[in-house]
């Protein structure tokens, strides 16, 4: 009698978006709402969704007023801790946007660059070998007039937010990873400007699952 196969183990790599902020209220949606739960019973039994979502985690960068938010360091950790991964989604960039990093998009394509470098190499742990990747552009920025975080950024981040899907989805074409635009669904509201209302959660988790059953092969 053969053993029943393993699921798919999708590992959603992200910041505040994957978490599930609360926009306005500074908590979390429940199970019954955030996007990574609606993805695990989108998919069904074939896969096993894990979160990774820290809040204010950056691509590169350590944030000088907050701390341990380096996506780049936290990466290596969360591929031994969760392997073997078989799809890895990241969805990084809002918080390079913010004005104390001074980031352009070509600047922020080319950290996510170093993330995708760094998963297509093989570790040297049992399992350790390179996932497929679901690059993921985080959808624009809102207007900040009223937003409780118009101090964290300016007319500059929002201009470079509407460039960032075009710059990674060349970085995805160069890596051998897959993309997808979140703003082809998602908008962000208008409470704060960066993170999503309940009604958003649901339609990403099924464009999501579209593309990380494209990757698993149907």
């Amino acid at each position: 009698m053969s053993l029943p196969t393993e699921p798919v183990s999708v590992v959603c790599f992200g910041d505040s978006l994957t978490w599930g902020f609360k926009p306005g209220e500074r908590t979390r949606y429940g199970h019954s709402v955030r996007w990574t739960r609606h993805l695990a019973k989108v998919l069904g039994e074939g896969f096993y969704v894990v979160e990774d979502g820290v809040n204010g985690r950056t691509t590169v960068f350590d944030d000088p007023m907050r701390g341990d938010k380096n996506g780049f360091a936290h990466l290596a950790t969360a591929r031994k801790a969760h392997m073997p991964v078989g799809i890895l989604v990241i969805m990084l960039g809002t918080n390079d946007l913010q004005s104390r990093f001074n980031m352009t998009a070509g600047a922020i394509g080319s950290a996510m660059s170093r993330l995708l470098y760094s998963v297509s190499l093989p570790t040297d742990d049992p399992d350790g070998q390179p996932p497929k990747v679901l690059l993921i552009s985080p959808p624009p920025l809102g207007n900040f007039e009223g937003s409780p975080l118009a101090f964290a950024f300016c007319e500059k981040s929002i201009a470079e937010s509407r460039k960032l899907k075009e710059v990674y989805a060349a970085a995805a074409a160069q890596y051998g990873a897959a993309f997808f635009d979140a703003g082809s669904v998602v908008t962000v509201s208008k409470v704060d400007s960066v993170h999503w209302d309940a009604d958003m959660q649901a339609p990403f988790a099924e464009a999501v699952a579209a593309e990380v059953r494209k990757l698993a092969g149907g």
